[in-house]
Parts: structure tokens; sequence; C-alpha cells
């Protein structure tokens, strides 16, 4: 055995998650630029762009029956209906990007983190809370990309998914964006040196 294979280890997978409006897009991407080495895992979704979203970058945007014909071949890691569209992270790359030793991020709803907590126990899930609930519905009605009808229906699901934080492993609350920011890298190097991945 070589001397590096000794220390070879497979990377880490982090899910970032927490309710609609709570700012992951912009951690995540800021989180990207911070840690180029950590590889974003792209979701699918039925749904169309949204103003400043690129195809290919944020989500593989993917036509329904596509994304059923994967569903039923057992293709996902985790998949969801969340308000009248789909999202789901295929599973053969980010299972192939573990084994070679590279990190590894998803951004994922909540109920899609538990999802891949009950699959792979080991994964590091971090759950990102609003200073408050009126802050988050503030974001949310900043956005100006939802209907009426459609953000009352985030916002119930919102007071859903927050009642999930305490299952999670790590809660960062995005108060203000930069120290959010070195939280999440602190989480993430640290984790990155353990010896022993996952939960003891």
């Amino acid at each position: 055995m070589k001397p590096a294979d000794r220390h070879k280890r497979p990377g880490a997978l982090f899910i970032l998650s927490g309710p609609s409006g709570v700012g992951k897009t912009t951690l995540r991407r800021k989180l990207q630029r911070k840690l180029p080495t950590l590889h974003f895992s792209v979701s699918w979704t039925t749904r169309p762009p949204r103003p400043g979203e690129q195809v290919d970058r944020d989500y593989h945007f993917v036509a329904a029956d596509a994304f059923e014909e994967r569903i039923a071949e057992g293709g996902f890691l985790e998949w969801a209906r969340v308000h009248d569209a789909y999202y789901g992270t295929p599973e053969e790359p980010v299972k192939a990007r573990l084994e070679s030793g590279v990190n590894v991020l998803l951004d994922i709803d909540v109920q899609g983190a538990e999802q891949v907590k009950q699959k792979m126990p080991e994964a590091v899930a971090i759950f990102v809370l609003p200073p408050s609930r009126e802050e988050l519905e503030r974001r949310l009605s900043r956005r100006k990309t939802e209907s009426p009808e459609s953000l009352r229906r985030r916002l119930a699901n919102a007071e859903k998914e927050l009642a999930a934080w305490p299952r999670f492993d790590y809660a960062v609350e995005n108060r203000e964006l930069r120290e959010a920011l070195a939280d999440l890298e602190a989480i993430i190097r640290a984790q990155s040196c353990r010896v022993r991945q996952g939960k003891d």
C-alpha cells in the first residue's frame, strides 16, 4: 500500500436545508466560492427557473415525465413533490464523488434532508434558521416571484419545516450573511478533518 493510500477516505456528505426564503441559495453560492473543492450536487426539478437561476448550475430543469421515469428506476437519493413541482437528488453522481474522496454539498428541502439521513446517517445535516418568522415572511415577499396563494402555501409549509430543526446535526441562524457563512465554513472544515465521520 502506498503511504498516501493509508490516508485516503471517502468524502463527507453535507446537507444544507431549511424553509424557503431563509437564504440557503445565497449561502450555498458564497460557500462554493470560499471552498472550491466542495462539490455541489445539482438537483433535478420540474418547476420553471426563477429570475437569476442558471440552467444546470442551480438546477437541472426537466419535464415531469422524465422525472417520474427516474423515480420508477429508483435513481434518486431523495425526492419529493413540493408546491406542485418535483425536486430530487440523483443518487449515482453523489455516491461516485464520495467514493472518490470528494466532499459533496446538497441544498435540499427539509423532507428531502430527512430522507437522505435515513439512507446515509453519516451525512452532516445543517439547518438554516431565519432570525424570526416575520423576517422569513418579509424575505419571501421581497422575492416578488410568488402569487399571494403561493406565498401563503410557502409560509404554511415553513411553519412545519421549522419544527424539524432539532433533529439536525447543526443549526445556523442566517441573521447576518457574513456570520452565517463563517459558521457554515467552520462546520465543513471541522467535519472534513474528523478521524471518524458521522455520529459516534
